[in-house]
C-alpha cells in the first residue's frame, strides 16, 4: 500500500532535529507552523527525548548542554498551561549549571499568547526559588508584554539588582531610569537573605555604589525615604554577620536622618546598641547619645539602654555607655535614681578598669537614698578583690563578702574515655547492610570502615559464596558492576569498594596506573594513605589466595587504639587455627596497639614469630618516634610575599618499621624534615587511627597547618587538636608546642578547639604547664602568637573553672613579655586574666620575673595597672592556706 507523506509530519520531524542540534534560534518560526493538535503530539516527542537526556549516563554531558537549551525552547512553545510552562522552563535537568534560559527565543515563541497568560507564567517562574534569579530577563520582559505588576519575589529582586548593576551607566542613572524602581528597592531590605550585590565592596565615591545611589534618589524623590529608613532599621534588627549589615547601615548613613527621624526610632536604636554587631551597635550608640544631649532621650529609657549595654563584653562599647551615663548624670543630678543602678550591671565586667570607672560614677553621684545604696551594696560582689574595700568604704558594710570563701576547687571536665568498638558484624546480612553504607556514604567513620572491612573478611573466610550473592544486590548500583561503564574500571578501586569487587570476583579490565595518594612529595598524607591502602589491598589479595579469619589490626576503642592483650589473644587464635597474620594486618596492629611492658611476657609466651615481634615492640622497638625542634628563618618569596620565622619539628627515622615492616609502611616511618603547610585534606580521625599511639609524631606533623592558622589566617587549622588531646602515646614537646600555636590562631572556633586540647590533656594530668608556657613566650617573641588572641584563649580557659592551671600556663609565660624578652604589646591582657586567676584561686607562687618593676612604673596604663594587680593579688594570697585541686 502507498503511503502518501505528510507535510506536518516533516515540520515535526525537523523540529526534533533541529533540537537534537541544539538550533533554537530556529525553533520559534517551525513551531508556528504547527495545530495546536500537532503541537500536543510533538510535545510527548520531546518528553521522550528530555527523558533519555535525563537516564544518559555523564559521559553524554556535552549532548545534554547542546540538546537542553533547545529543548526548553520547543517544550515550552507546545505546552499551553501557564503552570506547566513554568515547570518546564524552570526545571533543573534542562539547565547547565546556574545559566540562564535562551530568553530571546523563549519570547519569540511566546510572543502570540495572551496577555494574562504570559503574566501568570512571569509570577509562577518568579516563585521559583532556585530559578527566578536567572529568569529575571524573561520575567521582566514577560511582565512587559503583559503588562502586569513585576513580581517581588527574593529571586526577582536578586535578579533585578544583579541586572542594574550590571549596566555600563552609573547606578543612579540607571535605577532613575528603571520601570520597576518603587516596587523592587524596598524588597532589597525585605529579603530572606541579604541581597548578594549589595554586599560587593564598592568604591564609597563610584558610579556603582548603592547607598550613594538610593540615598539620591530618596532627595529626588524617586523613593519614600520613609520607607528606606523603616527598612534598613529593620534589616539590622534583623541581624546578621557583620559584612551582611554593612550595606544597610551605609545607606542609614547616606540617607543621614534628621533630629527628628532619629527621635521617632529611639527604640530601634535601643534595641540595635543591645544586640547587634559591635559596628551597628556602637552606630545606634552614638546616635543616642546625640538624643540624650538634645534632652531627646528620657532617663527611663536611658537606663533602658545601659542595662542592656553594660552587659556586653565589648569594652570599647561600656567605656562610651559609662561616659554617657556620667555626662547626663552631670547634666540632670535628678536621673541618679533610675540611672546608678544600672551601673551595678558594670560590676561584673571582665575588665577591672571598667569595674572602678563604674565605681567612681556611683561615688560622684551618690544619693542618700538608703534604698539605693542596699541596691548597689547588693550588687558589691560582682567586683574584683582589689575594689571590694573601696565599695564597702562607699556603700557600706552591706557591700563586704558574706563570708569567707571555701576552699579552692579547680574545675576540670571529667577524663575522656573513648568508646569501644562494637564487634564485627555476626551476619551475612549485618555485613551487607553496613559494607553498603559505608560504600554509599560520603564520609564514614573509623569503627564503621574497621566493623565493615573486618567484616568482609570474616564471612568471606566462612563462605564467600554465600557473601556474594547478598552482596552483589546491595551493590548493584555501584557504576563498576555496570556492564555498559566497565571500560572506564581499569585501576584499583579506591578503600572498601576495592574489598567488596574482589568478594564479588569483579577485577579491574586493565592495567592499572600508579595510584596519586597526593599531589604533594614532602608532607605525611602520602604515607598515612600508603599504609591505609596496603592494608586494604592485602585484605582484597588474601579474600582470592589465602583468607584469614579475621583481621589483626581491627581497634577495640574509637581513636583507633588496640589493647594488647587483645592482640594476644588474636594472635593465639591465629595459632590456633593454624592461620598466618598477613603482614600489612600485622604492621597496622603494632602501630596501634597500646603500649603496655606488663603484656610482654604474654607476648612472648605464644612462641610465633608474630608474638615475638608483638613482645618486642611494646619493649624498645615500639617506642615513639624522636622529635627535633628548631626555629625556621624567614623565607622571602619571588612573588613579595614573605614566611616569617617560625617553629618547626622534625620526625627521625623508625628503625624497626624500615628493618621489619612492608614497603608500603616505610614512607611513614623515614625521617622527615618539617615543610610548609600542606593543603591535602584528610579526616584527621582516620589519619590517627593510623598512628593513635604516636601523637608526638602526628602533632609535629600537623604544626605547619597549626602555624597556618595563626599566621596566615588559615581556617580549620586546629581542627585535630582535640582528637590528638584523646589519643595514645605520650604527650610531649611536639603536642604541647602544637596546642600552644592554637591557641593563638585567627579564628575563635579554632582557639577553641586549642583549649578543648588544653583541658583534656589537664583533665588526663598530661599537660605540663611550665614547658607550654615557655612555648607560648617563644612563639610571641616568633610573633607566631599574637598576645591580644592568646589572652582571649586563656580567658576562655579560665572561663571554664581551671583558673589554677591557666595561671600555671600564666606564670612561665609572663616574663619574657615583663622582662624585654617578647614583644610588651596586648601584655596588660594576659596580666589582667592573671590577675583574675590569681585572686579566683588564691595562687601564691613567687612574682614572675620583672612583675614588680612594670607595677612599679607609674601611671595609669594597663600594663602598669593590672601588673600592680597581679602583684598584689600575689602578695595578698601569701601566707593563706593552700588552694585545692
Amino acid at each position: 500500500m502507498n503511503a502518501t507523506a505528510n507535510p506536518t509530519d516533516d515540520i515535526t520531524e525537523d523540529v526534533l532535529a533541529a533540537v537534537r542540534a541544539g538550533r533554537a534560534a530556529e525553533l520559534p518560526g517551525l513551531l508556528k507552523a504547527l495545530e495546536p493538535a500537532q503541537r500536543r503530539a510533538l510535545l510527548a516527542g520531546l518528553k521522550g527525548l528530555r527523558g533519555e537526556l535525563r537516564s544518559s549516563r555523564w559521559e553524554r554531558w556535552e549532548d545534554r548542554n547542546r540538546v537542553n537549551p533547545a529543548l526548553v525552547v520547543a517544550g515550552a512553545g507546545c505546552i499551553t498551561g501557564a503552570a506547566a510552562a513554568a515547570t518546564w522552563i524552570g526545571a533543573a535537568d534542562l539547565r547547565r549549571w546556574r545559566r540562564q534560559p535562551p530568553t530571546a527565543a523563549l519570547l519569540d515563541v511566546l510572543s502570540g499568547r495572551d496577555p494574562k497568560w504570559l503574566g501568570d507564567l512571569a509570577h509562577r517562574l518568579a516563585a521559583r526559588p532556585a530559578t527566578a534569579e536567572q529568569d529575571y530577563p524573561l520575567i521582566r520582559e514577560l511582565v512587559r508584554l503583559a503588562g502586569c505588576p513585576v513580581p517581588t519575589t527574593d529571586g526577582c529582586v536578586e535578579g533585578w539588582a544583579t541586572a542594574v548593576g550590571a549596566s555600563r551607566s552609573p547606578l543612579v542613572v540607571t535605577l532613575r531610569r528603571d520601570p520597576h524602581l518603587t516596587a523592587l528597592a524596598p524588597r532589597l531590605f525585605e529579603t530572606a537573605e541579604p541581597v548578594r550585590v549589595l554586599t560587593w565592596h564598592r568604591d564609597p565615591d563610584g558610579p556603582d555604589n548603592w547607598p550613594t545611589a538610593l540615598a539620591a534618589l530618596a532627595d529626588e524623590g524617586f523613593l519614600d525615604r520613609t520607607v528606606l529608613l523603616d527598612g534598613c532599621t529593620a534589616r539590622l534588627l534583623r541581624g546578621g554577620k557583620p559584612a551582611q549589615l554593612k550595606p544597610y547601615q551605609e545607606i542609614l548613613e547616606a540617607l543621614r536622618p534628621t533630629a527628628e527621624e532619629e527621635r521617632e526610632r529611639a527604640a530601634d536604636w535601643i534595641a540595635l546598641a543591645a544586640d547587634a554587631p559591635s559596628a551597628v551597635a556602637g552606630t545606634a550608640q552614638q546616635t543616642l547619645a546625640r538624643l540624650a544631649a538634645a534632652g531627646h532621650l528620657a532617663p527611663r529609657r536611658l537606663a533602658e539602654m545601659s542595662a542592656a549595654v553594660l552587659f556586653r563584653p565589648e569594652k570599647k562599647l561600656v567605656r562610651s555607655q559609662l561616659v554617657l551615663i556620667g555626662k547626663e548624670l552631670t547634666r540632670n543630678p535628678a536621673a541618679a535614681p533610675e540611672l546608678l543602678p544600672e551601673l551595678a550591671e558594670a560590676f561584673g565586667h571582665a575588665d577591672t578598669g571598667i569595674q572602678e570607672r563604674a565605681l567612681k560614677l556611683v561615688a560622684a553621684h551618690l544619693t542618700d537614698d538608703p534604698g539605693l545604696r542596699a541596691e548597689l551594696a547588693e550588687r558589691a560582689h560582682l567586683l574584683s578583690p582589689v575594689h571590694r574595700a573601696r565599695a564597702v568604704e562607699l556603700l557600706g558594710p552591706a557591700a563586704a563578702p558574706a563570708g569567707e570563701p571555701g576552699l579552692y576547687q579547680e574545675i576540670l571536665p571529667p577524663l575522656p574515655v573513648p568508646a569501644p568498638l562494637a564487634l564485627a558484624p555476626g551476619t551475612v546480612a549485618e555485613t551487607v547492610e553496613l559494607v553498603a553504607a559505608v560504600i554509599n556514604a560520603r564520609v564514614a567513620t573509623v569503627e564503621e570502615f574497621e566493623r565493615a572491612l573486618d567484616g568482609l573478611v570474616r564471612h568471606a573466610y566462612r563462605d564467600r559464596a554465600a557473601l556474594a550473592e547478598a552482596l552483589r544486590p546491595a551493590l548493584a548500583d555501584r557504576w563498576w558492576l555496570d556492564p555498559e561503564q566497565s571500560r572506564y574500571y581499569t585501576q584499583e578501586l579506591p578503600g572498601l569498594e576495592h574489598v567488596a569487587a574482589c568478594v564479588l570476583d569483579a577485577p579491574p579490565t586493565g592495567t592499572p596506573d600508579p595510584a596519586l595518594v597526593s599531589w604533594r612529595s614532602d608532607c605525611h598524607h602520602p604515607a598515612i594513605g600508603a599504609a591505609t591502602h596496603a592494608r586494604v589491598a592485602e585484605a582484597a589479595e588474601r579474600i582470592a589466595s589465602r583468607p584469614v579469619p579475621f583481621l589483626l589490626a581491627t581497634p577495640t576503642v574509637e581513636t583507633g587504639s588496640l589493647d594488647p592483650r587483645v592482640l594476644v589473644a588474636r594472635l593465639a587464635e591465629y595459632g590456633r587455627l593454624g592461620a598466618d597474620p598477613a603482614p600489612a594486618d600485622l604492621a597496622q596492629a603494632l602501630l596501634r596497639v597500646r603500649r603496655d611492658a606488663s603484656v610482654v611476657p604474654e607476648a612472648a609466651a605464644l612462641g610465633t614469630p608474630a608474638g615475638d615481634r608483638l613482645a618486642a615492640w611494646l619493649g624498645e622497638a615500639g617506642r615513639p618516634v624522636a622529635v627535633t625542634r628548631r626555629t625556621a628563618p624567614a623565607v622571602e618569596h619571588r612573588w613579595g610575599g614573605v614566611t616569617p620565622a617560625r617553629l618547626v619539628l622534625d620526625t627521625a627515622q623508625r628503625t624497626t618499621v624500615v628493618r621489619e615492616f612492608p614497603h608500603r609502611f616505610h614512607e611513614l616511618a623515614k625521617a622527615r624534615t618539617a615543610t610548609d603547610r600542606c593543603w591535602d585534606g584528610r579526616d584527621d580521625t582516620s589519619m590517627i587511627a593510623v598512628l593513635p599511639e604516636d601523637r608526638e609524631a602526628l602533632a609535629a606533623w600537623c604544626l605547619p597547618v597549626v602555624t597556618a592558622g595563626a599566621v596566615n589566617e588559615a581556617r580549620e587549622s586546629a581542627a585535630a587538636l582535640p582528637l590528638l588531646a584523646a589519643a595514645g602515646g605520650p604527650a610531649g614537646p611536639a603536642l604541647h608546642l602544637a596546642v600552644a600555636t592554637g591557641l593563638g590562631a585567627r579564628h575563635a572556633e579554632d582557639r577553641l578547639r586549642a583549649v578543648d586540647a588544653l583541658l583534656t590533656l589537664a583533665a588526663q594530668d598530661e599537660l605540663d604547664a611550665v614547658r607550654l608556657g615557655c612555648d607560648l613566650a617563644e612563639l610571641i617573641a616568633l610573633g607566631t602568637v599574637k598576645p591580644s588572641r592568646l589572652a582571649d584563649s586563656l580567658r576562655t580557659l579560665a572561663a571554664t573553672g581551671a583558673y589554677a592551671t591557666t595561671w600555671a600556663v600564666l606564670a612561665a609565660a609572663l616574663p619574657a613579655l615583663l622582662t624585654g624578652a617578647a614583644d610588651p604589646r596586648g601584655a596588660g591582657d594576659l596580666l589582667s586574666t592573671a590577675a583574675e586567676c590569681v585572686e579566683q584561686c588564691g595562687a601564691a607562687a613567687p612574682e614572675p620575673a620583672g612583675l614588680a618593676s612594670v607595677a612599679a612604673r607609674g601611671g595609669s596604663s594597663r600594663l602598669v595597672t593590672q601588673a600592680a594587680r597581679l602583684r598584689d593579688a600575689l602578695r595578698r594570697n601569701e601566707g593563706a592556706p593552700a588552694a585545692g585541686n
